[in-house]
């Protein structure tokens, strides 16, 4: 049977989230209706709004989040009624070629997160007489939604899902482009361009891998202070400041690896962290450029003669049934901060607040509360 819920739609490019009453169909086979706890408030979610990822309209935003199951479809044996789930954006079938390789992220089942329907082509989501799309398959700006199980990864009853939400996407994709792509080893030298909730857990990822030096840049005062809460042991406002301190810091050796965490990839951030990384350094690329842009910046000159590498990063290249409980299970431990990384709790009523403050740089982290 139907039911009304209450979400944030966006209808069209340039346009603020509108926060309104739908309706949501049941769970079909292989999927599960889940009951939001938290959703976090992404860049990437942003990007829907400016045209950086291109998605049909009208669109249910949010993807990362987690929740209770509160059905299940035909053909669910795995998942039931009552458990706690953590939503990853990435859905993993296991079976394609790159899930049977660990390449889980890179599931063929990628190619649906920005196309708007579910798996099978329908809506989920209905409102003002037109099928409604999904952010990632997800659509976690809602009280309740309805996702395909191969985007659901069960978590141990009791987990903090306020918390946990962040695992979903800004966690394993910050921290795995660090230990995961880059493969930091201990003792290196890292530097993250833009500390914002991806940044924030490159800084944990680099501190985990054992890196002795961690170099965050960003022009944001506020962002620069939080980096050190989360391990930078340097900060820098500008490239170029920070292109001195790591000559110093290495004794002229440079960076092992920077990592691109801005809001958007610009072209130009490509050449400025080739500049910062020396001899077979690494720059990932984690942040999404825009669509449009065919070219990037750099020394092709120092690219060969120094094996430099730009690698580009998704989900930081984790594998979401191992990743989210594994550093959900970091967090009770003590092993990794994800309180520190909330900064302001809001109501889905509030969302355009949300990301107004994450524009103006007060958020490291923003999360709605359902």
């Amino acid at each position: 049977m139907d039911m009304k819920t209450k979400a944030a739609l966006l209808w069209g490019p340039g346009e603020k989230w509108q926060v309104e009453e739908v309706t949501l169909d049941p769970p079909g086979p292989n999927e599960v209706m889940v009951k939001m706890t938290a959703s976090g408030l992404c860049h990437s979610d942003y990007h829907l709004v400016t045209g950086d990822i291109p998605i049909p309209f009208p669109v249910v935003g949010g993807h990362e989040g987690a929740g209770v199951v509160a059905a299940v479809g035909p053909g669910v044996s795995d998942i039931g009624e009552g458990d706690s789930v953590v939503l990853s954006f990435l859905p993993a079938c296991g079976k394609c070629s790159y899930c049977a390789r660990g390449m889980t992220n890179l599931c063929d089942l990628g190619a649906a997160i920005i196309q708007g329907p579910q798996l099978d082509g329908t809506y989920r989501f209905h409102a003002r007489g037109a099928g409604v799309g999904q952010m990632c398959l997800l659509g976690t700006f809602s009280e309740y939604t309805v996702v395909p199980t191969a985007s659901v990864v069960k978590v141990d009853a009791g987990s903090r899902l306020d918390r946990a939400v962040l695992i979903g996407c800004c966690v394993p994709t910050g921290f795995g482009s660090v230990v995961n792509t880059a493969q930091v080893r201990p003792g290196q030298t890292v530097v993250v361009l833009g500390v914002g909730g991806i940044g924030s857990n490159a800084i944990q990822g680099a501190k985990a891998a054992g890196a002795r030096h961690i170099v965050a840049v960003d022009p944001v005062a506020y962002k620069r202070d939080r980096a050190v809460d989360f391990g930078a042991t340097h900060t820098s406002a500008t490239v170029e400041e920070a292109q001195g301190l790591i000559a110093d810091l290495t004794r002229g050796q440079l960076a092992d690896a920077c990592i691109i965490t801005t809001d958007v990839a610009e072209s130009a951030y490509v050449g400025q962290a080739l500049s910062l990384v020396g001899k077979r350094g690494k720059v990932i690329v984690t942040a999404i450029g825009h669509p449009t842009d065919l070219s990037i910046s750099g020394s092709l000159f120092e690219l060969t003669l120094y094996e430099k590498s730009i690698h580009g990063s998704l989900f930081g290249s984790s594998n979401p049934r191992h990743d989210i409980p594994r550093y959900l299970e970091m967090y009770n431990l003590g092993q990794l901060k994800l309180d520190e990384l909330v900064t302001i709790e809001y109501s889905l009523d509030d969302i355009n607040t949300g990301y107004e403050d994450m524009l103006e740089g007060r958020n490291i982290r923003g999360v709605i509360r359902f």
